[in-house]
């Protein structure tokens, strides 16, 4: 059974850093691109950033890009995302997942992703 564990969320203000972290069960993980997500209040899901099973040609949202940093350690089985320079839109809950198939090219769309975390709650006050 895949499990995704998030953990890192919290409350900051603004201008502030969280780093979240994702421990991964249940997959050769050091063989999946890996992604994080988020949804805040009233929107759609969105894509935040991806990495290569590698840790190589991460990819970021244009929103985020500059700000945050994700990387991964295969050895931890874990993700992580490193979030810099916080705004009060950056308020979400923050998804991991996980790509279906072994070395696939990170993606910000969801449909390679069948594997998700619960997620966690990052707020950012004014």
């Amino acid at each position: 059974q895949v499990q995704l564990e998030e953990a890192g969320g919290g409350l900051v203000q603004a201008g502030g850093s969280l780093r979240l972290s994702c421990a991964v069960a249940g997959l050769t993980f050091g063989r999946h691109t890996m992604g994080w997500f988020r949804q805040a209040p009233g929107k759609n899901r969105e894509f935040v950033a991806a990495i290569s099973w590698s840790g190589a040609r991460p990819g970021y949202a244009h929103s985020v890009a500059g700000r945050f940093t994700i990387s991964r350690d295969n050895a931890k089985n874990t993700v992580y995302l490193q979030m810099n320079s916080l705004k009060p839109e950056d308020t979400a809950v923050y998804y991991c997942t996980a790509a279906r198939s072994y070395y696939s090219s990170p993606t910000p769309d969801e449909a390679p992703y069948p594997y998700w975390g619960q997620g966690t709650q990052v707020t950012v006050s004014s």
